[in-house]
């Protein structure tokens, strides 16, 4: 256990967690040049595409120190953007230890302060890493500056390093050795595992990412699960070295991965504890705190029969996101579906692209939506998150949106747009501080409905990029809530319902109709597009119908049967339009939820 060192890479997003654990990677000799790739930890094509990190990835890296030792090191690669905390802080559970990475020229960011906090939670060793260290804008001096101000580290144990170069990683390694603490266990005591992930195997069922604290498991024993007391064989043991690697058994302190023929998936829950069903452990290992949902919206299949197709799904991707909540739900335009809640509108998106890709499904989704509180005349308080659920205006007394502190850091130049950019979006209180240098922090108070919508991509087109945002829940404040309608034809479509602010209702509606004008198909008779809130309509496109010349075969003759022929073909599309419904492409449902550019 005394060579045994399990540790973190944490950052804000963009700051090279991923190089890093390329260059580790590469320089414990755990895959031949030929087989390397760069985010070679990042296996899911999504990762690669967005270039961004969205599972934690566990990999044991064996590496031989300059006393003469070799060590194992459980490196566990993690998420930077916001929406991914949870991952973080799972991640977390497994070590003792962290690297803990500053961009040498953007500094100490908001991601940067919120997951040191979140290492300091896990009473976790930290060690400053200065990573970019050979680009031309880095300052090193005035980093080292901010980790001793922002940070309160202190800033002569950074480490200064160049991950894309390949510079200081020698010094990283020996430092994990030397200034990580060893994991505490004891391999006679009852067996005391918990799981932090697992993902589904359709040959060998659910694979169980775990990390020993207590005791020993091998192959042939009989584990438990102490959530619901589930008992399983054990198939196989073993460590991560980018592929799995069978071993003989996972002792106290280790990090590696369990095969026990699983094929129950609710069986399988994050934070519970694995015990030996012959000699249990006393009891369970803390777990982790609940996920709080913040953004809800409805996935349902395209077609009618992918609703079993979903529900299995949802089912499997939930092993591998512990972060996902789910429940039925119905809608009258599009039938049954799921409510789901999501930790922010990005963690929306990869669910939505992991359940396309992964499972080859055909989705259609209902607009975001957050909690709301509304207090009704007779006192009595409703919780909603689905604007079909909207109770009788009438019976309301006061309405409340949850609002959020944002905090956003970026060069001083863009101070003016992004203050402008809070204002629009109903931002109150906003103060702002100078940083060292020509950086600025400014925070606001922000309605969380406002700030899912499309606020991360605005700020970061009116920052060029340099922008970061972070926020943490406030509270419920009054405001004043409508519910705007989509009616296709006089017919609404609760599937494309909002609950929006009343003085963003006419901007809302009006984009919302345009876009469907541009999507749904033409047809033989007029086709009115409205957003309504409750009668009043306050927005309206009509696509106009297809016309059949009915007149092409008359040529000469009296003007009178040219008349009656488009007499009769008028009568024939009002009657059409009476039966005939319009058919919504899927398209027209994700166009109106693309995010507004404008």
């Amino acid at each position: 256990m005394k060579l045994i060192r399990n540790f973190s890479i944490i950052a804000h997003i963009n700051h090279g967690k991923s190089t890093l654990s390329d260059r580790l990677i590469e320089l414990c000799g755990i895959i031949s040049q030929r087989d390397f790739k760069d985010q070679i930890l990042d296996s899911m094509d999504i990762e690669r595409e967005r270039g961004i990190t969205i599972k934690s990835q566990a990999v044991a890296l064996p590496y031989r120190a300059k006393d003469g030792q070799t060590y194992m090191l459980n490196l566990i690669d993690t998420p930077g953007h916001v929406d991914f905390t949870y991952e973080v802080s799972r991640s977390l559970s497994s070590c003792e230890g962290v690297l803990l990475l500053v961009d040498a020229s953007q500094g100490v960011e908001a991601q940067t302060v919120a997951n040191l906090y979140l290492a300091m939670d896990h009473d976790l060793k930290i060690i400053p890493v200065i990573n970019k260290i050979d680009l031309p804008a880095a300052n090193v001096e005035w980093v080292k500056h901010q980790i001793e101000e922002e940070l309160g580290l202190d800033p002569d144990a950074a480490i200064l390093a160049s991950a894309k170069q390949g510079i200081g990683v020698d010094e990283i390694l020996e430092a994990i050795v030397t200034r990580l603490p060893a994991p505490q266990g004891n391999p006679e005591a009852p067996l005391q595992a918990l799981i932090f992930d697992s993902y589904y195997d359709i040959y060998r069922g659910t694979i169980i990412y775990c990390r020993v604290f207590e005791g020993t498991i091998k192959p042939g024993e009989t584990i438990r699960f102490m959530s619901n007391d589930a008992t399983y064989r054990v198939e196989e043991v073993g460590i991560f070295r980018i592929k799995r690697v069978p071993k003989d058994m996972l002792s106290a302190g280790g990090v590696g991965y369990i095969i026990a023929g699983v094929k129950t998936l609710s069986d399988t829950k994050c934070g519970d504890t694995i015990t030996h069903d012959d000699r249990p452990c006393a009891m369970p290992l803390p777990g982790f705190r609940e996920v709080k949902p913040v953004v809800f919206s409805s996935l349902y299949p395209a077609g009618s029969d992918g609703y079993e197709d979903l529900s299995m799904a949802l089912e499997k991707l939930k092993l591998n996101d512990a972060s996902l909540v789910y429940e039925k739900d119905a809608s009258a335009a599009l039938g049954s579906g799921f409510r789901c809640g999501f930790l922010g509108l990005l963690h929306l998106e990869v669910v939505q692209e992991r359940l396309e890709r992964e499972f080859d499904l055909s989705l259609i989704i209902t607009a975001p939506s957050v909690k709301y509180k509304f207090i009704m005349k007779d006192g009595t308080t409703i919780t909603i998150d689905n604007p079909t659920l909207y109770p009788d205006p009438r019976r309301i007394a006061s309405t409340r949106e949850p609002y959020i502190r944002a905090s956003i850091m970026m060069p001083d130049r863009y101070l003016g747009t992004v203050l402008k950019l809070c204002l629009e979006r109903r931002g109150t209180g906003a103060r702002h501080r100078y940083q060292e240098g020509s950086r600025v922090e400014l925070t606001c108070e922000l309605p969380l409905a406002e700030a899912i919508y499309d606020f991360y991509d605005r700020l970061k087109t009116v920052t060029q990029g340099y922008g970061s945002f972070d926020y943490e829940i406030l509270d419920y404040r009054e405001s004043d809530l409508v519910r705007l309608d989509i009616l296709i034809n006089g017919e609404g479509l609760d599937a494309l319902s909002q609950l929006v602010h009343r003085d963003r209702a006419v901007q809302r509606a009006r984009y919302a109709c345009e876009r469907l004008k541009n999507e749904i198909p033409r047809q033989q008779f007029r086709v009115a597009i409205q957003g309504a809130i409750g009668t009043k309509i306050i927005a309206r496109e009509t696509i106009s119908p297809f016309r059949k010349d009915v007149t092409a075969k008359c040529y000469g003759g009296d003007i009178t049967r040219k008349r009656k022929l488009l007499e009769k073909q008028k009568k024939g599309k009002k009657r059409m339009k009476i039966v005939g419904s319009v058919a919504i492409p899927q398209s027209a449902f994700l166009a109106v939820l693309k995010r507004d550019a404008r």
